[in-house]
């Protein structure tokens, strides 16, 4: 049986003309007012221009697809599906049913469930698979992965070694709207559970040596849940003895827009402007280990 898998991941423009149709998009089709684009345009040249997150992507997935290639010849097909940009979830389903695979595997690209995330992603593809009437199975969480908590750890620990004494590890997702949150949503406790894991793995003490915090929110009139990082930093500056902080954005498998400025810039920022020493751990991308881990999640699906 020849399997497809589609991987599945936000999407990024690709070039500076992309980012308006992007931008409408994640808006739901109604285009961004001129200051909202020029603001989000102005946010991209601060990282260079663009986001390398397309090219990353990618190399994910081609990374996936040799895994399963070492571990099963011949078996596995990999596609890619995005939920901003082209392809589309819809259009990596059609084009791996195209192919004649049997059934479909949905992976995404984000280790903690969340129905307003992980849940709209499988819900394209279990929908576009049964469109072409394949069988569908998805990977809902890797919030716990012990090859990606291994990886966070060792990050966690390295970088400890260069921060000064009295240093908070802030473990970092994408902030949700609080209504996703009050209704029950899994996410705060994925979060929570990467966390507590990592934390162990690196032998820091709750709350005193680590904590959670949230970053990202959109820019709508309706709360998001918090604490924001920002506010994190603002709190930390004030407390007696604080000299550091290290974010590890744990939510986030990707060096993009959310890392490399959310953090890397606004977050770094405010913290040195109130005299506390910042640093942040690496990304995943295409950590070895991490991905053949995701490649046996797949086998064990598929």
């Amino acid at each position: 049986m020849t399997v497809g898998v589609v991987v599945m991941a936000y999407g990024t423009p690709r070039a500076p003309e992309e980012i308006l149709p992007y931008y409408t998009d994640i808006r739901k089709g109604r285009p961004p007012s001129d200051e909202q684009l020029a603001e989000l345009t102005r946010r991209y040249q601060a990282i260079g221009g663009l986001s390398p997150l397309a090219v990353l992507t990618e190399a994910q997935r081609d990374a996936l697809a040799a895994a399963l290639e070492t571990s099963a010849p011949g078996r596995y097909v990999v596609g890619l599906g995005l939920k901003h940009a082209a392809p589309q979830v819809e259009d990596g389903v059609g084009a791996l049913a195209a192919l004649g695979v049997e059934r479909i595997v949905g992976l995404v690209l984000a280790p903690h469930y969340s129905s307003m995330s992980i849940g709209q992603y499988l819900a394209r593809a279990a929908a576009a698979a049964a469109g072409a009437g394949l069988p569908f199975a998805g990977i809902d969480s890797w919030a716990v992965e012990p090859a990606y908590l291994d990886f966070l750890a060792t990050e966690v620990t390295s970088r400890l070694q260069a921060m000064p004494a009295n240093t908070k590890v802030v473990f970092t997702a994408h902030s949700l709207p609080q209504r996703i949150i009050a209704a029950g949503d899994p996410y705060p406790d994925e979060l929570r559970a990467t966390a507590a894991a990592v934390a162990a793995r690196a032998g820091l003490a709750p709350w005193s040596q680590w904590s959670v915090g949230w970053q990202s929110a959109g820019r709508t009139p309706e709360p998001w849940v918090g604490p924001d990082i920002l506010a994190v930093i603002d709190d930390l500056a004030s407390a007696e003895n604080a000299a550091g902080l290290l974010a590890c954005p744990c939510g986030f498998v990707a060096d993009h827009l959310e890392v490399l400025y959310d953090l890397d810039i606004e977050a770094r920022g405010r913290a040195e402007g109130l005299g506390l020493a910042f640093d942040r751990t690496a990304s995943m991308n295409v950590e070895p280990a991490v991905i053949d881990a995701l490649a046996a999640r797949v086998l064990a699906v598929a």
